[in-house]
């Protein structure tokens, strides 16, 4: 595996390593980073854009509609989500005061469903604030530089190859490129792999677990200039021809910031709700209503 994946793969393990949180805190979607100011006009919350009955819609009610999940419209012009967000909290308006006057909310499960609602916003909003605090410039560049030294580099070449279907066919193939016939050439002629003989038999650079076992092993094995034997894999008769050899680079933390931030995210959240598990009386019951024995968290 490359070494720039292997620091993405570092990054998102740690995420998957975290203790897993139950209920809002495990759907909890880490806060995107914010949009700076100039990249944003600023709107005011408070400005007044519909009237329902002399009730005022806002452009604050707007964005809570928005960013609801369940009204999500990506593939919608603005303009016209604008026009059906608006539509939905006129109807929103309307619909919640009918449901009033019809004595909707007076009820036990209605008020179940209220205080569900209200405890899961309120935690929604808390996890997002401990995000919020947790993904700094200087905490992502220290989980940055933690990750990458945390991982070993890897070596990996860059070759050619020229795939054929029998041994001696590969044969002829070999002699001819190490008695100087252009490598390049050859592959565009003879090769039968569709994917790289238009490019001269070119596969970029590669690190070992990305090849099939006979054909990496060989490969590693040759200095840059040099060319291989015949080798045999599922796909056939290779001759290969190493063009470089070099340490995988470490993917810049432009590359990584979105993982690292989202990291940071997640497990700041994760932490506090670890905590206050960690910080609580919790009972669980059984269907008879005895205490369960509780699991360590």
């Amino acid at each position: 595996m490359s070494r720039s994946l292997n620091v993405r793969k570092s990054l998102l393990t740690l995420g998957v390593a975290l203790p897993l949180m139950a209920g809002a805190a495990l759907a909890q979607t880490p806060p995107a980073p914010a949009t700076s100011p100039a990249a944003m006009p600023a709107v005011d919350s408070s400005k007044v854009i519909a009237r329902v009955n002399g009730v005022d819609i806002t452009e604050g009610d707007l964005a809570l509609a928005a960013e609801d999940p369940a009204l999500q419209m990506p593939n919608v012009p603005e303009a016209q989500k604008r026009d059906l967000l608006t539509g939905y909290m006129i109807d929103l308006k309307l619909g919640a005061k009918a449901a009033e006057a019809a004595k909707v909310g007076s009820g036990a499960e209605f008020a179940r469903k209220l205080a569900y609602n209200r405890d899961k916003t309120l935690l929604d909003e808390y996890l997002d604030q401990e995000a919020k605090k947790a993904v700094t410039p200087e905490a992502a560049r220290k989980l940055y530089d933690e990750t990458v030294k945390s991982v070993p580099a890897e070596q990996e070449v860059r070759a050619r190859h020229i795939l054929v279907e029998n041994e001696d066919e590969a044969k002829k193939i070999a002699t001819r490129v190490k008695g100087g016939e252009d490598f390049a050439k050859v592959a565009g002629e003879a090769s039968k792999d569709p994917g790289s003989k238009t490019d001269g038999g070119d596969l970029g650079f590669f690190t070992k677990d990305r090849m099939v076992e006979p054909f990496a092993e060989a490969a590693f094995k040759l200095e840059p200039g040099q060319i291989s034997d015949p080798v045999k894999s599922q796909f056939g008769w290779h001759v290969i021809k190493v063009e470089e050899k070099r340490t995988k680079p470490a993917p810049t933390f432009e590359e990584t910031k979105d993982q690292v931030e989202t990291y940071l995210a997640r497990k700041a959240q994760q932490d506090l709700i670890m905590g206050l598990r960690k910080n609580a009386k919790i009972e669980r019951l059984d269907d008879k209503g005895n205490l369960v024995e509780q699991k360590q968290q």
